[in-house]
């Protein structure tokens, strides 16, 4: 149920968009590319094509949208550059926010991955212009995802978006809730010196900073027409705060057998942890086209990207880790405050009491270049075209510097406001907060990602109902590789040793959170740098286990070919008929040290490659028929499949020593496989407006389910930090050659699901009188054949975008609302949690100084939301996070 104040905030949106504020026409002219000539399809690809549509403005832009979708052969949804480029946004995925069944996950605040009616992101594949991006991830100890991260792409260097709900059988294939075709701008749809850019500034409150930003666009074509260059570059800066609070898994009150006040089967969290998460992220991108049409037979375009992103960041987090030893269990003297099975209180006296102070200071870096060639010569009735290109990204060397201080004391904590000590004048000295035996380490992480491919497409017309045959043959091989070298021997010491520059202020976002616990002793980024930096480490001595455990290659070729029956009858029956041939490879490589302790070199026999090869005929089929001129209705049906993401499908295991828990990889995962169906029914009732249902169900066999079984695992703290392993033996099933008992969650195809539900989509200009508004609504719901809950799954969804533009003012607010949903552990590999309801609403404010220059003021996340995550039910909280409003001014001009 949608909460009052998601209603309140509602009522705001529909008053606001009744204030007097009108908007002129933009002055910047783009004129979209054919809206079903989809660059994914190849060369071959043309169904049908529209008119040129020059987009001015909010209304125009939405106007040629719906274009898009009323005349496709498909299921289709799509934004075009006005809306890409003037959402209130920082990337595409805010963008796409407003398109009916999309959802996105906004654990930093913005946009990163989308969910398409229902279904997990890692399902969903995204192409630029008819190609791959290789992806490398940016986070210390993230694993790689098939899913899109969309803060890779500027807004600014794409034209138009579509995503395909039904498929056709030229499309790739690997995409179960839709495939994503996103376009750059092409010289020869532009006018001749195009020339348009953009200042602005990006501002957080929470992190009280701001950060510039700027783009460009460049286009300039012959008179003739036959050649032209188009140049769009773009510099992004951010600032990013997140203050959090963090719980750490749930034993019962037994473990504790000093404790009082709760009976023996209450849940008692772990921990109650304070994270502070800041960052700067920048991105310099940049993407050129050439285009070459010598004749209207020949027409060839070149196409190069080059993008890079720094992602560096410092992370603090101030835990209570009752659980840590046998001596911070002994301490745990009293429990209560007992909320749906859970203590949400308790206390550890000093005879054993800890808090452990994490500080990770990171460098992350991604490259990302690709470059691609599209041709196609088209004779008396027939097409021939081909496609070919490489794509690559790297982060050679995510670095963290660690240290972890401990401090060893009573207190009390309480799982909405924080820990508060016995002495705060204690936990205040920076001398109290040292080393436990161990203070920390150094780690380097590397991701790589590659695609090549090229594709050959053939397409011969007829006269006669059906018009026109479709053939193709489409290679890609995917490469994808990670490691991971963790060193030890930092120094022992205290942060009296290390530095401090004052107190940390953080945790303002949650009011009533203790002061000795949000507002702790500061260590600062380069004081970390340099204390581990300084210590006497060992680069030839990596720890076995870190690198055994999580370094690994994948290869994935496939090699499908494709045949399309396009059809249209005299009267108004149109649509297509389709097959494709899959045939994959995969080849998934690791360690394999079966059951001995991890030493490094490792022996040759421990690095094990696992082949497997799938085939598969998928069929496919749309069929749309124009009830009226106004009416069209859609039925739909194919086979697809879609693969897990990369460290699901090979031998690796990601394991956290203190806790004993991790995740890990089955090379044995075959690929998800379902029968897809859509029905919808559209009424173009006016000029740019549109009152639209859909039907979608999803019937998924082979499905990928994660596991949780106990393994014996080799712990590395015996070698790291022997004293604290002296602890260990006999807790929890450690034993004194290094193995412990861990709960480690794998996938596997554990199989079936179904995903069913429906979307609802209103769009309408009001009149000449300036209002409008673009609302929808999606209801998806699905589960296992065990009675799971699907990932990333809200059950509700509902955005409402009014507009108004009308003279030199314009104003658009985005209302966008997702019910609950379960996330975590089917991207990252961390133990699945549910996201609570999420509401973002923003705002974008324009004034046109002139027909060539004007300016924007977008607001995003107006009423301060939290996202937060708990446990099967709420009183399980696992984490509440605030990133605050954010705010961006940009001065555009363009000529």
């Amino acid at each position: 149920m949608i909460h009052r104040r998601n209603l309140l905030a509602l009522s705001i949106v529909t008053a606001l968009s009744f204030y007097g504020v009108a908007h002129a026409e933009t002055a910047a002219t783009t004129a979209t590319e054919n809206a079903v000539n989809t660059d994914a399809a190849g060369p071959a690809g043309t169904a049908q094509e529209l008119e040129e549509v020059v987009v001015k403005g909010i209304r125009q832009s939405l106007k040629a949208s719906l274009d898009t979708k009323r005349e496709a052969d498909a299921v289709v949804e799509s934004i075009t550059a006005e809306d890409i480029g003037k959402f209130p946004n920082t990337n595409v995925a805010e963008a796409m926010a407003q398109i009916p069944g999309v959802t996105i996950d906004r654990r930093f605040g913005q946009g990163e991955r989308v969910s398409i009616d229902g279904t997990d992101p890692s399902l969903n594949l995204s192409f630029i212009d008819g190609h791959p991006v290789a992806q490398s991830i940016w986070l210390y100890g993230e694993q790689p995802n098939r899913g899109f991260d969309f803060t890779l792409i500027a807004p600014e260097i794409l034209g138009r978006l579509e995503i395909y709900k039904s498929p056709e059988a030229r499309l790739p294939e690997g995409s179960i809730g839709g495939t994503i075709l996103m376009h750059t701008r092409k010289p020869l749809d532009l006018e001749k010196n195009t020339l348009s850019g953009s200042v602005g500034y990006s501002y957080s409150e929470q992190a009280s900073k701001g950060k510039p930003n700027a783009s460009l666009l460049y286009s300039v074509k012959n008179d003739a027409e036959t050649f032209g260059l188009a140049i769009a570059a773009q510099h992004y800066e951010e600032q990013v705060d997140r203050q959090g609070i963090e719980i750490f898994g749930y034993v019962p009150a037994s473990t504790f057998a000093n404790a009082t006040g709760v009976s023996p089967t209450t849940m008692v969290p772990n921990s109650v942890n304070a994270a502070w998460f800041q960052q700067t992220r920048k991105r310099n991108s940049a993407v050129v086209n050439l285009e070459f049409k010598p004749s209207d037979q020949l027409h060839i375009n070149l196409n190069g990207m080059y993008i890079r992103e720094n992602f560096n960041n410092y992370n603090q987090s101030v835990y209570s880790f009752t659980t840590w030893l046998p001596s911070t269990v002994a301490a745990v003297d009293r429990l209560g405050d007992v909320r749906g099975g859970v203590a949400q209180s308790g206390h550890s006296n000093a005879n054993g009491g800890a808090v452990i102070y994490d500080n990770q200071a990171r460098e992350s870096e991604v490259t990302t270049k690709g470059l691609d060639l599209n041709a196609k010569y088209s004779g008396d009735g027939w097409d021939l075209g081909g496609q070919i290109g490489r794509s690559k990204s790297e982060n050679p060397n995510i670095t963290q510097w660690f240290i972890e201080p401990v401090y060893f004391g009573g207190f009390s904590w309480n799982t909405r406001t924080g820990v508060t000590f016995d002495d705060p004048t204690a936990a205040r000295n920076p001398a109290n907060w040292r080393d436990a035996g161990w203070m920390g380490n150094r780690g380097i992480f590397s991701s790589e990602g590659e695609d090549t491919y090229g594709q050959l497409d053939f397409s011969k017309s007829f006269d006669g109902i059906f018009h026109q045959l479709q053939l193709g043959y489409r290679h890609n091989k995917h490469e994808e590789s990670y490691g991971l070298a963790v060193y030890g021997g930092v120094r022992l010491g205290s942060l009296a040793d290390v530095g401090t520059i004052g107190y940390a202020d953080t945790m303002d976002a949650f009011n009533g959170f203790s002061s000795g616990h949000g507002q702790h002793i500061y260590v600062g980024r380069d004081n970390v740098i340099r204390w581990v930096s300084g210590s006497p480490i060992n680069y030839a001595a990596p720890d076995p286990g870190s690198t055994i455990n999580n370094t690994w290659a994948l290869d994935q070729t496939t090699d499908a070919f494709y045949a399309q029956l396009n059809f249209q009858t005299d009267g108004n029956f149109h649509g297509n008929f389709g097959l494709r041939y899959v045939d994959t490879e995969t080849n998934a490589t690791g360690y394999n040290p079966g059951g001995a302790a991890p030493v490094l070199p490792a022996p040759v026999s421990w690095w094990q490659t696992k082949t497997s090869q799938y085939d598969k005929v998928l069929p496919s089929f749309n069929l749309i028929y124009d009830v009226a001129p106004d009416v069209v209705l859609r039925f739909t049906g194919a086979e697809v499949i879609a693969w897990a993401p990369y460290n699901q499908m090979v031998n690796n295991t990601f394991l956290n020593d203190s806790t004993q828990t991790g995740a890990g990889g089955n090379a044995d995962l075959g690929p998800y496989e379902s029968k897809n169906f859509n029905l919808s029914a559209e009424w173009y009732f006016a000029e740019s407006s549109v009152l639209a249902a859909s039907v979608f169900y999803k019937d998924v066999s082979n499905y990928i389910d994660r596991v949780a079984r106990i393994e014996r695992q080799y712990n590395s703290i015996r070698d790291n930090n022997p004293d604290q392993w002296g602890g260990m033996v006999g807790f929890r099933g450690c034993t004194a050659d290094g193995f412990c008992d861990y709960s480690i969650s794998r996938p596997y195809n554990a199989g079936s699901a179904t995903i069913k539900g429906f979307n609802l989509n209103y769009q309408q200009p009001f009149s000449d009188t300036g209002f409008g508004v673009v609302a929808n609504y999606t209801f998806a719901d699905g589960e296992t054949d065990q009675g799971n809950a699907m990932p990333y799954q809200s059950k509700n969804s509902l955005t409402v975008s009014p507009y108004y533009e009308k003279g030199p003012l314009s104003v658009r607010i985005n209302y966008n609302y997702r019910s609950k949903y379960l996330a975590g552990g089917y991207v990252a590999g961390a133990a699945p949690a549910s996201v609570d309801d999420y509401t973002e609403i923003g705002a974008t404010f324009g004034w046109n100084f002139t027909e060539h220059l004007g300016m924007t003021f977008d607001a995003s996340n107006l009423t301060d939301e939290k996202y937060t995550q708990y446990l099967g039910t709420k009183d399980y909280m696992a984490g509440q996070y605030s990133t605050g409003r954010r705010y961006m001014l940009t001065l555009r001009a363009n000529f």
